[in-house]
């Protein structure tokens, strides 16, 4: 908002549900010591359950890298193309699916269709047993994409309207610890269903139903025990209150179930969104890459399938401290953008150069450097909390979710694609595009951050002396409209 424009009027503002539960509540007291112990429950109640199905979500789409090592080609008849293809189909559907899943995501209750798109998801991961040819295959990774396009802006809302900023991004490095999870889990069942043998079942197939019987469970855990906004929590009154009121210095409001168009207008107006996407897309090129070819890099490396299983683990390890050293580093930091091309440079540019220019024979410095790009995927928790922190009005906010999401899509459609079967086994215009796309990735991170300090000074130079309007942290404004909002950087 630009000097001279004034604030909506309390009348004229469509409040925040949490404003509303506040004005028929009242307030209580919360001291230190039970904000504590109310982040604490948060934390052993909500968190488990994110972190269940982002894990899932992550194993479940990349069963079939496994499953491909263990003949899924062979028995079903596709060719090496079009294994490349299931990759890109998922995340066809799950891009087109975005804006209408954020949609709906505000109309609906967020916990309850979180969970209906898991259930849904396990069925569709349980029918890949029974596919038998490529039109099978093709028609459920479209449908897996479709459900679970819903998980991460989901999760990201969820993860908003529960934590502080400062704590966000710890919150949201904790869930997104599924991928690294999943990829462990995956290479070791992988490695462990090699050894099974039946003339009724392939391997792969007992994996597909396994795992997705286990994501159905966990979709109705969901349903029943996560909350889908503080007001409507099992907390007693006081927690509620506390759950509330501790998150007004957010600034970012908790939930509006009216869709605002002029909010919608506004995400794409503001620079930061166009930052943000490109960031996403250009750190999901390489990520993209190496989540669906994570087996066959080190498969062409000239190991076994069993072994290629067993090595696939340091991948989800790497992955994980990545991950959990990022957000807690950005939490007690309180910033991102640094964090953001650190790990760019370890994963990107060291693992990158090292995967594509070192010696073939040199087995050592290869898995090495396919490691360490597994730590590329630890930037995207932290663009999530740029989404979560910086962005204000619950249809501005479920809107950037959807921007981050589609590009974060577009990232892994054109990731696997520059793996050519012309290219086997070595991909070295694949691994070379690994190092070039996150080094723009870099600069495009330090052009946010230097946007976002900019705008906090041009603020505080233009809104001097404004004073504090009370309860405006939950009149559903922008970040723009809100004179006193700070962006983090």
């Amino acid at each position: 908002m630009e000097k001279g424009e004034s604030a909506p009027q309390v009348a004229d503002v469509d409040v925040d549900a949490a404003l509303e539960y506040l004005n028929h509540e009242g307030t209580t007291v919360m001291t230190e010591i039970n904000e504590k112990a109310l982040v604490r429950k948060l934390d052993l109640t909500i968190v488990p359950l994110m972190w269940a199905c982002y894990n899932l979500q992550y194993l479940d789409k990349t069963l079939i890298n496994y499953a491909n090592v263990m003949g899924l080609q062979e028995d079903t008849g596709i060719s090496g193309n079009q294994f490349s293809l299931l990759a890109t189909l998922f995340y066809v559907t799950y891009l087109a699916f975005e804006f209408p899943t954020g949609y709906l995501m505000q109309r609906l209750p967020t916990a309850k269709y979180l969970g209906a798109n898991v259930i849904l998801w396990g069925l569709v991961v349980t029918l890949n047993a029974a596919a038998k040819n490529w039109a099978a295959l093709a028609t459920l990774r479209v449908l897996l994409g479709c459900f679970e396009s819903a998980i991460a802006p989901a999760l990201i809302l969820v993860t908003s309207m529960w934590y502080k900023k400062s704590e966000q991004p710890a919150r949201v490095g904790f869930w997104y610890v599924g991928t690294g999870t999943g990829t462990i889990i995956g290479a070791l069942t992988s490695f462990g269903f090699q050894h099974y043998e039946s003339d009724v079942f392939t391997p792969w197939q007992i994996m597909f139903l396994l795992f997705g019987l286990i994501t159905i469970v966990v979709g109705i855990l969901v349903v029943i025990f996560m909350p889908d906004n503080p007001m409507k929590s099992r907390l007693s009154r006081e927690e509620k209150i506390w759950a509330i009121e501790r998150l007004r210095e957010n600034q970012t409001g908790i939930e509006n179930k009216h869709f605002k168009f002029s909010q919608v207008k506004e995400c794409f107006s503001d620079p930061q969104t166009w930052l943000i996407a490109f960031i996403t897309v250009t750190t999901n090129i390489p990520n993209g890459a190496v989540s669906s070819f994570q087996a066959t890099i080190i498969k062409g490396f000239g190991y076994t399938s069993k072994e290629t299983a067993l090595l696939s683990i340091p991948s989800g390890v790497v992955a994980c401290i990545a991950v959990i050293s990022g957000g807690l580093c950005s939490s007690r930091f309180n910033v991102r953008g640094p964090i953001i091309c650190i790990i760019l440079l370890i994963g990107g540019i060291l693992g990158g150069s090292l995967l594509a220019f070192s010696n073939s024979s040199n087995k050592g410095a290869l898995l090495t450097g396919n490691y360490l790009t597994n730590v590329i995927g630890a930037s995207l928790p932290l663009l999530y909390s740029y989404s979560a922190a910086n962005y204000a009005g619950h249809t501005k906010k479920v809107t950037m979710n959807a921007v981050v999401l589609i590009s974060f899509c577009l990232g892994n459609i054109i990731g696997p694609l520059t793996f050519r079967e012309a290219d086997k086994p070595q991909y070295l215009p694949a691994k070379a595009v690994i190092v070039g796309s996150t080094a723009v990735a870099i600069v495009a991170t330090c052009v946010l951050m230097a946007y976002y300090i900019w705008e906090n000074k041009r603020r505080d130079r233009l809104h001097a002396g404004v004073g504090h309007k009370e309860n405006s942290e939950f009149f559903d404004l922008t970040d723009r409209e809100n004179k006193e909002f700070r962006y983090r950087w």
